[in-house]
């Protein structure tokens, strides 16, 4: 326990002791609830792919062709990015050999995991040729294939050099000017590594006297055209992001020898070597420390780059799971970092690594000149240095023993914009979006471990969740993301396929207060249609409604801001409970119900209780009849959702028995003969009744013996092969059962809500009900609604009617406690002001 105790306060005093931005807002404020829920079922426009192979993972979108290129275990297909399920697709079957896959057995290697062919790098190497690298069962190989003819050449180059062995490994490759740069842990032992390969000057980096990369694990790479309009000459760059284990000393690292922390590295794309020191080494490989939230109790997930209409104001989002040491939390972070910051961090002081502690510490020595790390600029050419290979010894000394910065990136503005409790992400990718009013705003589309795609957009400090769509049935990791402007599609990897998901669903939006909540970049509503658009088509863009920043104005004046719903009648005896249902579009609304347009009903008090279902009126009263109107309250703007005429009927008394004639006087006195007559009848009757007793139950029996009959609840028309009788009731909840329709009415000829159905189970069909007559009002409670079998039975009292032949009879359940006990939880986890999840 003390152990646990010392943990947590030196994470706590490592927090507070780490440098950085003044203190954070409340994790509760960066959390973020998903606006709407998109489960699988409804996710009606999205396009799936899934051939013979497995692990979709490695994904290549070429607009120019429209094709989506996919690089999975043992198979590369070319798809229709316009429609990935249109079945036009072309394959490449690549397998490793049974003969490989055998000696990869002998390694001591997973034959159900490891000894295939997984595809992991899949990129255009010219205008005819891609070029694509495969694990190939322990034994890497490349291949140049033909674009246009998409098949395997008949030779392949050797891949260890440029490809992982281990189809687990992280893994990043870029092609630049026909040269490949790559990042993983290369050869069977996983030394990991930067390399550049297929160039003039193949390039990697530094294993002695202490190795330039610790246990890394590589995320992503970007090539950033620094060259571009240089006023100094400067080189373009390949930054690096990764993961590896920190032996820092310092402010927050005194204690962390061993834990895995965030990094990004550069190096120069002119870089030559040295030419008697760091011979075929990179001159200019430098690496920073990433910080997002919590250092040290992060990893590094996934990153995007983003590109601001000029490289110097390229920005990176990156995805981070916290505390993996807290085995009880799984949180993601989402964090900012710009281009300037990395860039100051690279021009800041150095470490070095102390021999006497087996540390990195700060370096406060004389630095040579040129600066150690610096790509070769005009400047440096006017002095003579005219490539790497030129710089002095005493700098590529320098920069051998020093690769690693003092000075850690930061977020920008020194937060994080998302801190998500329970999820994790795996991927993300993004891209600016502009609004009809002119702003940018950058939308991220992120894969969660489970198969979910969140869609978010960065507002201010902070992101907003627009929607969660369920991608995959089964849960899955998403492993790639591709966005394609040209289809408006997402395009989303994982083990189990490929599924292509439109970027925006506006249409989804029904009103205008509905539309501008999203506050979706892609939407905007149209006061003259009448309808949520699609901004980058709309006929007239600025004509659209949207609210970006605050999400709720824009919709008065005369805007539709919602439909327009007339009042449905409920009828119901007095001292029934009653359900009025009303669904919740959005997890961030709460509802909100008035009687008589003014009354506003607390949850809780006077017998009503209101939970994410609807509005329950328990053991209703005269009182209580009036008009019932339920409002969705978010971010200030409220709209009615439902609306109910309910009338509270009173329980009609028994009818006075009308006066008979008065009883015989004790005076009056039969004659005897009267008496034998009266006696004689009584016998005679009691007789034919024994008679017709006996007949009955034998006929019952009779019949009994022969077959069996099962009771049950049903909500639809009665099953073929059966009659059904209805025993009219008021229905009620009891988990386990199936739902009934909202409005109550009976589908198997009855015109009230949930109903008992006596089916024979056998015989022959009996003709069907005659259809119902038309009722006067919804005499229904709405409580059928609700996902039950209860009927009420003696005024307070619940029983489950069903009854089958192979289970004993179920015991009674209590409406109210069940339905209480549910309302309750769900209240409680959904509807308190400041929401943690949405319900999935």
């Amino acid at each position: 326990m003390w152990e646990g105790l010392g943990s947590l306060l030196l994470c706590l005093l490592m927090v507070s002791s780490a440098p950085g931005p003044p203190p954070r807002r409340p994790a509760r404020e960066l959390d973020a609830t998903p606006r709407t829920t998109i489960p699988y079922e409804e996710l009606s426009e999205a396009r799936h792919f899934g051939g013979r192979a497995h692990n979709y993972s490695t994904l290549l979108l070429e607009e120019a062709s429209g094709r989506l290129l996919v690089g999975a275990r043992g198979a590369l297909f070319s798809l229709n990015a316009q429609d990935i399920g249109d079945g036009t697709h072309r394959e490449i079957r690549w397998e490793a050999s049974p003969e490989t896959q055998s000696e990869c057995v002998r390694k001591g290697r997973n034959n159900q995991t490891e000894c295939f062919n997984h595809v992991r790098f899949l990129q255009r190497l010219n205008a005819t040729h891609l070029y694509a690298c495969g694990t190939h069962a322990f034994q890497p190989l490349c291949a140049a294939i033909d674009s246009e003819a998409f098949t395997l050449p008949r030779s392949f180059e050797e891949g260890k050099e440029k490809c992982p062995y281990d189809p687990a490994r992280g893994y990043t490759g870029l092609i630049i000017d026909g040269g490949l740069y790559t990042a993983t842990r290369y050869e069977f032992r996983s030394i990991p590594d930067i390399r550049r390969s297929r160039h003039p000057r193949s390039l990697r980096t530094e294993e002695s006297p202490l190795h330039w990369l610790n246990d890394a694990e590589f995320v992503f790479s970007v090539l950033i055209r620094e060259s571009e309009a240089s006023t100094v000459g400067d080189d373009d760059k390949v930054y690096y992001f990764f993961t590896e284990r920190a032996t820092e000393e310092g402010s927050g690292f005194s204690q962390s020898r061993g834990h895995r922390v965030a990094r990004v590295a550069r190096v120069c794309k002119g870089d030559l070597g040295g030419k008697k020191i760091l011979q075929k080494k990179w001159t200019s490989f430098l690496k920073a420390r990433l910080a997002c939230h919590v250092p040290l109790y992060e990893t590094l997930r996934s990153v995007c780059s983003l590109d601001g209409g000029a490289w110097a104001h390229t920005r990176f989002y990156a995805a981070f799971s916290l505390a993996a040491q807290w085995r009880t939390l799984e949180a993601s972070a989402i964090c900012r970092y710009d281009l300037s910051d990395i860039q100051a961090s690279f021009s800041g002081p150095y470490m070095e690594y102390l021999d006497g502690t087996r540390r990195w510490g700060r370096y406060d020595g004389a630095v040579p000149e040129p600066r150690p790390g610096s790509c070769i600029t005009d400047g440096l050419r006017r002095r003579g240095y005219n490539s790497s290979q030129d710089l002095p010894s005493p700098v590529l000394d320098f920069v051998k023993l020093h690769p690693l910065m003092a000075r850690g990136v930061g977020p920008a503005r020194g937060r994080p914009l998302l801190l998500k409790r329970n999820a994790r992400y795996t991927r993300l990718v993004g891209t600016p979006v502009t609004v009809p009013a002119g702003p940018t705003y950058d939308v991220l589309f992120l894969g969660t471990v489970d198969g979910w795609i969140h869609k978010a957009v960065v507002l201010g400090l902070g992101m907003h969740i627009i929607e969660e769509a369920q991608a995959f049935l089964e849960p899955q990791p998403v492993e790639s993301l591709v966005i394609s402007a040209a289809q408006h599609s997402l395009y989303v990897g994982a083990p189990g396929g490929v599924v292509q998901m439109p970027l925006s669903r506006c249409s989804r939006y029904s009103s205008c207060y509905d539309c501008i909540l999203a506050r979706d970049p892609y939407c905007g509503w149209d006061p003259r249609g009448r309808g949520c658009r699609e901004a980058a088509v709309a006929p007239n863009r600025t004509a659209l409604i949207q609210d970006m920043e605050r999400g709720n104005r824009g919709c008065e004046g005369g805007a539709d801001t919602g439909p327009h719903l007339p009042p449905r009648n409920r009828s119901v005896l007095r001292g029934d409970d009653v359900l009025l249902p009303c669904d919740q579009p959005s997890n961030l609304a709460r509802a909100s119900w008035l009687l008589n347009g003014s009354r506003v009903l607390m949850d809780g008090r006077d017998g009503y209780r209101v939970g994410v279902d609807g509005l329950l009126v328990m053991d209703t009263r005269p009182e209580q009849s009036g008009h019932y109107s339920c409002y969705a309250e978010e971010n200030g703007l409220r709209t009615l959702l439902a609306s109910y005429g309910l009338t509270v009927q009173p329980i009609l008394s028994a009818p006075a028995l009308a006066p008979g004639p008065p009883p015989p006087s004790h005076g009056a006195h039969l004659s005897p003969d009267v008496r034998l007559l009266y006696v004689l009848i009584i016998a005679a009757l009691g007789g034919l009744c024994l008679v017709l007793a006996s007949m009955l139950l034998y006929v019952v029996c009779l019949r009994g013996s022969g077959r069996r009959r099962t009771y049950s609840l049903a909500r639809g028309t009665g099953r073929a092969g059966g009659s059904a009788v209805q025993l009219q009731t008021v229905s009620g909840q009891c988990p386990g059962d199936e739902d009934e329709g909202e409005e109550g009415t009976d589908r198997a000829g009855g015109p009230e809500g949930g109903g008992l159905l006596i089916i024979p189970g056998e015989g022959t069909p009996a003709p069907p009900p005659p259809p119902p007559a038309a009722p006067r009002a919804e005499l229904s409670n709405g409580v059928g609604a609700l996902p039950s079998r209860l009927r009420r039975m003696n005024g307070n009292s619940y029983v489950l009617l069903q009854q089958s032949e192979n289970r004993a009879p179920t015991l009674p359940c209590s409406f109210t406690e069940e339905l209480s006990r549910i309302l309750e939880k769900r209240k409680h986890t959904q509807l308190v002001e400041r929401l943690d999840e949405s319900s999935v």
